[in-house]
């Protein structure tokens, strides 16, 4: 049974409170049994809430679980983050210059800078999947195909959560994307990737470099307000395809505005001894701590 468990509640790849994605953590869940952490997760029907299984870290790092409100994930961006605030704070003392977390994807490093307020994680290798045909992909998003950018493909990509990146033309058809949920699932049963980024070359603020969308259905998460993870997997598919014009890529997207949850999140990615290294960074803001009553 789950007592009077503690649980913080903080906004990942914010520039302030109330922005970002909304992020539940417990820091103190050794003892919780698999479905515990599911109906936890179910109820804060966040995104994702995260549960640190354990006080000290292995040689790994800190092992921590990911749920989001369906189902339980190897890796998500913005639960590593906001959960590497939590470790920081909590449990080394705000001191570490760097934590390393232990997730079923493997072990991820977290750079912890500007006082804590900023953070950027090394995601696992990237893994390139299947590319998917574009009416495919437009008839999902409920556009025209013409709306993609056939230069590039629809391709999967993975750096330990596989993600479906889409290149659109132009910011008007990405707002104006309306999810065709039957040819979605029709979609996703046939491929690894689960969930679908949009992107375009069209910003909102001019200080951000691409428009991304993130649609997650398949974890009951329509619509996503700010994805390290997605956001990894598009850093690697710019390296891999030079969309830039160039294999380094050191920029900041912007996630969550038709949400009316702006995000801003920084992609830096590059060509290191023949293999592509990601990492993906954003700030971390406190919102609220509270507690679980006695059930």
């Amino acid at each position: 049974m789950i007592g009077r468990a503690e649980f913080l509640i903080l906004d990942v790849f914010a520039e302030g409170r109330f922005q970002g994605n909304q992020l539940a953590v417990f820091p103190h869940a050794a003892g919780f049994t698999d479905d515990e952490m599911q109906a936890l997760a179910r109820e804060m029907h966040f995104s994702e809430t995260t549960f640190i299984t354990g006080d000290k870290p292995t040689e790994r790092g800190f092992p921590v679980r990911i749920f989001t409100p369906a189902r339980e994930v190897p890796f998500a961006g913005h639960p590593t983050l906001g959960t590497a605030w939590v470790l920081w704070d909590r449990f080394l003392g705000r001191e570490a210059q760097t934590v390393r977390l232990d997730l079923k994807a493997g072990a991820v490093p977290v750079e912890v800078a500007d006082g804590g307020s900023r953070l950027k994680m090394t995601q696992v290798e990237p893994e390139f999947g299947a590319e998917v045909e574009r009416s495919a992909v437009a008839c999902v998003l409920g556009f025209d195909e013409s709306e993609l950018d056939d230069r590039f493909p629809c391709q999967e990509v993975s750096t330990g959560l596989p993600f479906l990146v889409v290149p659109a033309r132009r910011l008007e058809a990405v707002q104006g994307i309306k999810v065709n949920r039957a040819a979605h699932d029709e979609l996703v049963a046939r491929l690894d990737a689960k969930a679908v980024l949009v992107f375009c070359p069209e910003t909102a603020d001019p200080d951000n470099r691409l428009h991304v969308r993130v649609f997650c259905d398949y974890y009951d998460v329509p619509e996503d307000p700010a994805t390290g993870s997605a956001n990894g997997c598009l850093c690697a598919w710019l390296v891999k395809h030079r969309y830039l014009g160039t294999e380094r890529v050191d920029i900041a997207t912007e996630q969550g505005i038709e949400m009316n949850r702006p995000s801003r999140l920084l992609l830096d990615g590059r060509v290191e001894e023949g293999r592509i290294v990601v990492r993906v960074g954003g700030k971390v803001v406190p919102v609220a701590q509270g507690t679980m009553l006695e059930g």
